[in-house]
């Protein structure tokens, strides 16, 4: 009798188990099934003004390389087009997302207060930047983004999102590998699609064990949506923060090149330019130009003056002999308008950049 229990328990051990393994590896199956867009966002809370990014807990936000949940937690989702709005995207780094900045006083957010029109229609501005400076990711944040009917596109870039190693190294990008085998096949980019620092996923790291980590984040992302909706804070911000570097090395080093001649990922900013069947500007975004230690070397942390003064250079002649419309706002903001970085603007530096993207909105649509 009691060997039969035994041989019984045995049993149900042995099926449970299997059924666990079984599980573990179906999962395998629901890989192009885009769990991702399963979102609370836009229904049960207030669509997200900027895509999710962070770590930490006092910022009611966090980091994660889904896109498909990062949209469906933005506010354009679920956001119907009216009839009268003007509909504008903005493409870029941290400095368009806006750190250190409530979403009021970023760029999309003093637009949007600006209350200005275009087309006699009301234009209605989304923020679409994205911390990590890569054209790549950029991209692949504005092929996403198409679908969603925009008006207009402004790509705010700067030279720093341009060399050629720095296109992978964005870790969205690194964890959608297949997204961007796709961007490189659509727009014949020269890039590798097998580049090592693309993360491929094994079978087994397709398997419920495997990706209970990014199925957690899903789950967590929709939880911290209560916390946005009564707060409306989606990042941290500190009392003191260390301002951007003004002293600098006397170093004229700027990823190891000597020139910028057939260095810069200018096949991805063509790409981009040309994604949208829609009026798209390209805005040379503002850096913070020293005036202390070796600022005869260097105009700031990231940029010796010989690379960027030569950037400049090849972005004007690359913007005129494709007749795009350009905007080279680099030194529209003084020294004191920046905060912990030489790309990121105070409220009053956004201010001065808001006024010439609105009037350039204007004038771009009004003269199409």
């Amino acid at each position: 009798m009691e060997n039969r229990s035994r041989i019984r328990l045995f049993a149900v051990l042995l099926k449970a188990i299997l059924l666990i393994a079984l599980c573990n590896f179906a999962f395998i199956f629901l890989k192009g099934i885009p769990l991702g867009k399963l979102s609370l966002y836009n229904s049960v809370f207030p669509g997200r003004e900027r895509l999710p990014f962070g770590e930490h807990p006092q910022a009611y936000n966090f980091s994660l390389f889904n896109l498909d949940a990062m949209f469906a937690s933005h506010v354009l989702v679920g956001t119907p087009k009216a009839p009268d709005e003007y509909r504008v995207f903005l493409i870029g780094d941290s400095s368009v997302w806006g750190t250190l900045l409530t979403p009021e006083q970023t760029l999309a957010g003093q637009l949007n207060s600006s209350a200005i029109s275009a087309c006699e229609k009301k234009v209605q501005v989304y923020n679409l930047g994205y911390p990590y400076i890569s054209l790549m990711q950029e991209l692949m944040i504005l092929d996403e983004a198409l679908q969603y009917q925009p008006d207009m596109v402004i790509w705010l870039t700067t030279l720093e999102s341009l060399p050629r190693d720095k296109q992978f190294g964005s870790p969205l990008v690194a964890n959608n590998p297949e997204r961007v085998r796709q961007l490189i096949a659509k727009y014949e980019l020269n890039a590798d699609p097998n580049d090592s620092a693309l993360i491929n996923a094994s079978k087994w790291d397709q398997t419920f064990v495997s990706r209970r980590r990014e199925l957690s984040d899903l789950l967590r992302l929709q939880m911290y949506g209560a916390l946005w909706a009564s707060t409306g804070i989606d990042q941290f911000y500190p009392e003191s923060y260390e301002r951007a570097q003004i002293d600098l090395e006397a170093s004229d080093e700027f990823h190891e090149l000597t020139s910028l001649r057939n260095t810069l990922a200018f096949d991805v900013l063509d790409a981009g330019m040309s994604a949208a069947p829609v009026l798209t500007i390209l805005v040379n975004e503002p850096i913070l130009i020293s005036n202390g230690l070796n600022s005869d070397v260097r105009y700031n942390f990231f940029y010796p003056r010989w690379a960027y003064d030569e950037y400049r250079a090849m972005l004007a002649e690359r913007a005129a002999a494709r007749n795009w419309h350009y905007l080279d706002l680099w030194d529209i903001a003084p020294i004191e308008e920046f905060t912990n970085s030489g790309v990121h603007l105070t409220p009053e530096g956004e201010a001065l950049l808001t006024g010439k993207i609105a009037e350039a909105i204007q004038t771009t649509c009004n003269n199409k």
